[in-house]
């Protein structure tokens, strides 16, 4: 961003101060009409950029409480959500929710480390309440689950206020081919607060943008395959993507239970440190939660001198150019921002380490993709096949298919089956950009016993550590790996 036009300045009056990379590949849509929001309050917004810790100093010392710092998130959301379409809707209860909070703060009664934070979730994670989670589709439009998913219960024991659902890539951009990273039928098109023509990258677009645009203190959205922290590159946030079981999964509308998990995205390195002690912890009814091992707290392991001595790899060889797949495709720009996170990182203390990644473990292996007829009408590669992975259209249909079961009440949505037909009928709205994964998911048994599954789940875990990432680390004896998150201007460090 110019030096000249400061974060403030843009967030304020919705100037496109910086010029992303994420082009929005399609026409945008029309925005459907939604719950209305708040009247903006007759006072300024001093809360830009607040942490966690700062927020709880000042409702300790009397200064706010955590109604007047909901009411000024609320404020802002609708004054300008309208241009950012981060946000599909607000909670009803979320002021009295606050007042509750106060109460017990003032009969000295804390819940946690988010007493009376308000936080942002992604629409595809349940909450027990008067809002809808819908994973941005009108087929689940007017859906409210019966209970909390589990991290949205384990937030709310922590004290913090679920201020509201976040817009996302309709279903975690997993119905279609080609579609556009933010949009939904139910939302439209989210922007990015840098620059409100581009999209904010990833299927967490909402919660990304949401927070980058102080909406809320904290967000939680989910990933597959890159959905937290490209967002969170892009939209200059903190973005962790835990390791699969250590947040439980339950409730949380999914692609594929072998990666899917939710995760923090905040301001800074500490509120996403803070944010995870709540999230993370096991659930005895999900097996994937137990083995892993939890500290007692995030916060403990920050340390501003933290990067000497680390070893760090950049997968980008000179001497093996053909090799260097993460890198060889990205702009000179890029490179060159690239280069500055490098010297930075070097300046701290780390050791650069240049090894490509085998190249076994980014091909994948065989067997690990499928090919789908990309009927998107508005694909540039329509009537061509695109390649998915064979895991995640397998395991779609088994786990979406256990989620409206076990989550939803009160809906003729019961399958699959039921959304395509759905979307089928009221095309019109519901069906921009097609919905060839879920027909080519469909198609499966549903119950993961096929064996080209079953290969494909072997070969992909066979790549990606006996012949990739996991290899790679040891080998060079590295804490950490930088990558380019897309070919952009943008960079993620992915600590392993």
């Amino acid at each position: 961003m110019p030096d000249s036009v400061s974060r403030r300045s843009f967030l304020q009056y919705g100037v496109a101060a910086a010029a992303g990379p994420f082009l929005v590949e399609s026409r945008p849509a029309p925005r459907p009409p939604r719950p209305p929001l708040p009247k903006p309050l007759q006072t300024p917004f001093d809360l830009e950029e607040s942490t966690i810790a700062q927020l709880q100093d000042a409702m300790r010392s009397g200064a706010r409480t955590s109604r007047s710092i909901c009411a000024a998130y609320l404020a802002r959301i609708a004054a300008l959500d309208p241009k950012l379409h981060a946000v599909l809707e607000t909670n009803p209860d979320a002021l009295a929710i606050a007042d509750r909070l106060d109460g017990e703060r003032k009969a000295g009664h804390l819940r946690g480390p988010l007493h009376g934070i308000p936080v942002l979730v992604k629409d595809n994670i349940a909450t027990g309440d008067k809002m809808m989670t819908t994973a941005g589709s009108l087929a689940l439009a007017g859906v409210t689950p019966p209970r909390d998913a589990p991290v949205v219960a384990r937030l709310r024991a922590a004290g913090a206020v679920i201020l509201g659902k976040t817009n996302l890539s309709e279903w975690a951009n997993i119905r279609s081919s080609r579609s556009s990273s933010g949009w939904s039928a139910r939302g439209g098109q989210c922007g990015n607060p840098y620059a409100l023509d581009r999209n904010p990258c990833g299927s967490s677009s909402g919660t990304g943008a949401a927070i980058s645009a102080n909406f809320a203190a904290a967000g939680v959205g989910t990933e597959t395959d890159g959905s937290i922290v490209c967002p969170s590159s892009a939209c200059s946030l903190v973005g962790v993507k835990p390791t699969v079981g250590l947040i439980d999964g339950a409730g949380i509308i999914p692609i594929a239970h072998s990666q899917d998990t939710a995760g923090p995205l905040t301001r800074t390195v500490r509120d996403a440190a803070i944010l995870l002690n709540v999230l993370a912890g096991p659930d005895p009814r999900d097996p994937a939660t137990l083995p892993l091992k939890r500290p007692p707290d995030y916060t403990k392991f920050l340390d501003e001198n933290g990067l000497k001595g680390a070893r760090i790899g950049v997968p980008s060889d000179p001497s093996d150019p053909a090799n260097d797949f993460y890198y060889r495709s990205i702009s000179p720009r890029a490179h060159a921002a690239i280069g500055e996170v490098i010297a930075t990182l070097e300046a701290q203390g780390a050791t650069i380490v240049r090894a490509n990644i085998p190249t076994e473990g980014w091909i994948g292996g065989p067997g690990t993709e499928m090919a789908i007829l990309n009927r998107n009408p508005e694909s540039r590669t329509k009537y061509e096949p695109a390649r998915r992975s064979v895991v995640f259209v397998y395991e779609l249909k088994h786990d979406l298919n256990t989620y409206l079961r076990d989550w939803l009440t009160g809906t003729q949505m019961h399958t699959m089956a039921d959304i395509i037909a759905f979307n089928a009928a009221h095309a019109e709205k519901a069906l921009r950009f097609g919905q060839d994964i879920f027909v080519a998911a469909e198609a499966t048994r549903g119950d993961l016993s096929e064996l080209e599954y079953k290969s494909a789940r072997a070969m992909d875990l066979r790549a990606s550590r006996a012949l990739g990432l996991d290899i790679y680390m040891d080998k060079y004896r590295l804490d950490a790996v930088l990558f380019s998150v897309v070919a952009a201007y943008y960079v993620s460090v992915a600590v392993l």
